[in-house]
């Protein structure tokens, strides 16, 4: 019989007592690796009600204090780097470098988590009014929820959790229904290095139990990755419950070409950002527009992409794993008939994709599309696999109006020669993370994921600043201490005297 694996409510690890689970499948062979608890409603309140009480000590801990577990953590999964890798790799299909690397951006912001007493200051001014100061405190919230996707396992709880905890506040981690078992390890690998019980508390299941967190009267801030309906969803559910909430969901992304640009570096840039990681990156280049005469390289990008393959996680030789699921290998593989039937042409197809000794994987290999247009649903829609679709433009300028006119603005970059283009680019694009020269531009964690329109909802951003205020709370204070000769008059105006 399949395992059933643990949640972990009020101090430690256990069977949950649901009555029905989810099967968690290699995508590369389909073997069944553990199932997954539909966490009980009852036991959602547990978890919820452990992490409030664990709040009120929890708040208190001075936070240098809190930054030295982080650093013991950080080690931690610095030390474990691989074996969190491997897990990863087994439920998901990534390749073991993609993982590794999933790994090491969360670790980057535990990192930047280690920082939390200088992001807790908070501002004085002396003698605002005559003998009177003002100063401000920035303090925790309370219990924070996180719902994350399938496609960084590793990496998007670590932009949640454990920023929160530096914070001060305790969190209810509900992970992607398809790959929990990373996310188990990196709570166990938590409490191993000393932290209080209950401060993380981690559920399974799937909508009844996002929106069981969201609706909860004792949750106070939600964080979600995923895609635009469910994030819209969230986002919807959560204001309605009067909660904080910061919700990142899908992309579109380009990339600008110019004539002017490093043709190899450009294309070889290009390779990566739209089928590493089988396309599935919400910061992932799935549109290349090329400019100008730069359009005569769509053969050389058609050649280049033509010597990825997938392959299993532990082949040295493979570009990308498998899509995450038989459903989402069947949705891409309608886009791609969608695309030939809309009449772009299909420059490189990938659907019948097969892999030596994996026959039942859930393979996709590159696909690429020329000629393609804004009213297709290959340009329109998010595929969310390696399919690279490439629109013309006979100006910088024009390139930039398309871009903005699509409704998603998560990442976009510009592959140039030229600082003017690139300063211009820069300036005019409506798109909340750029590269210049670089494909996939998500910063690293002393600034924050700065997704804009129908790619986020919400206030303040994840990691980063932003979300140091998005987890905390501004208490100001004005203070007078009076002399023993101090005049004694009635003040009836709002005005400090």
């Amino acid at each position: 019989m399949t395992k059933v694996i643990d949640v972990y409510i009020d101090g430690g690890f256990r069977q949950s007592c649901a009555s029905e689970s989810i099967p968690i499948t290699n995508p590369a062979n389909q073997e069944v690796l553990v199932n997954a608890p539909y966490t009980t409603m009852d036991e959602i309140d547990q978890a919820v009600a452990a992490a409030k009480t664990a709040f009120y000590d929890w708040r208190k801990v001075p936070a240098s204090e809190r930054a030295r577990l982080l650093m013991i953590y950080q080690a931690k999964l610095k030390e474990n780097q691989d074996t969190i890798a491997e897990i990863l790799c087994q439920e998901t299909g990534k390749t073991f470098a993609d993982a590794q690397g999933d790994v090491w951006r969360g670790i980057e912001v535990v990192e930047q988590a280690c920082n939390i007493p200088s992001l807790m200051m908070g501002e004085t001014a002396e003698n605002v009014a005559r003998g009177i100061d003002t100063y401000s405190l920035i303090q925790p919230i309370g219990v924070c929820v996180g719902i994350t996707p399938f496609n960084f396992p590793a990496m998007i709880p670590l932009w949640m959790f454990p920023l929160a905890i530096a914070c001060g506040n305790t969190f209810v981690l509900k992970p992607s229904e398809q790959d929990p078992m990373t996310p188990n390890k990196l709570v166990e690998l938590f409490y191993e290095c000393g932290f209080p019980k209950d401060l993380v508390q981690l559920v399974h299941g799937g909508k009844e139990q996002v929106d069981a967190l969201i609706t909860h009267k004792d949750t106070r801030a939600i964080s979600f990755v995923g895609s635009v309906p469910v994030g819209q969803h969230v986002y919807r559910l959560a204001t309605e419950n009067l909660k904080r909430v910061q919700c990142m969901a899908g992309a579109k992304n380009h990339m600008v070409v110019m004539p002017d640009a490093d043709k190899e570096q450009t294309i070889s840039a290009l390779v990566g950002a739209s089928v590493g990681a089988a396309g599935q990156r919400c910061m992932a280049i799935s549109v290349a527009v090329f400019v100008g005469e730069a359009k005569a390289w769509i053969p050389d990008v058609k050649e280049a992409l033509a010597k990825v393959r997938p392959g299993a996680w532990d082949d040295d030789g493979a570009g990308y794993g498998p899509q995450i699921s038989t459903a989402a290998r069947d949705r891409i593989l309608g886009y791609i008939e969608k695309g030939k039937e809309e009449g772009a042409t299909c420059q490189l197809d990938g659907s019948d994709c097969t892999v030596e000794n994996l026959p039942d994987g859930n393979w996709i290999g590159p696909t690429f599309f020329s000629d393609v247009n804004v009213d297709m649903s290959i340009y329109k829609e998010e595929i969310f696999g390696p399919v690279l679709v490439a629109v013309n433009s006979d100006s910088l300028e024009g390139a930039i109006e398309l871009i903005n006119d699509n409704p998603f603005g998560n990442g976009v970059s510009i592959f140039t020669s030229s600082g003017g283009a690139a300063r211009k680019f820069q300036s005019d694009i409506e798109v909340g993370q750029v590269g210049i020269n670089i494909p996939i531009p998500v910063p690293l964690p002393f600034f924050s994921f700065t997704g804009w329109k129908n790619s986020f909802y919400g206030d303040h951003h994840p990691y980063g600043k932003q979300a140091v205020r998005f987890y905390t709370e501004t208490k100001t204070i004005t203070a007078r201490w009076f002399s023993s000769d101090a005049a004694v008059s009635n003040n009836m105006t709002i005005a400090l005297k």
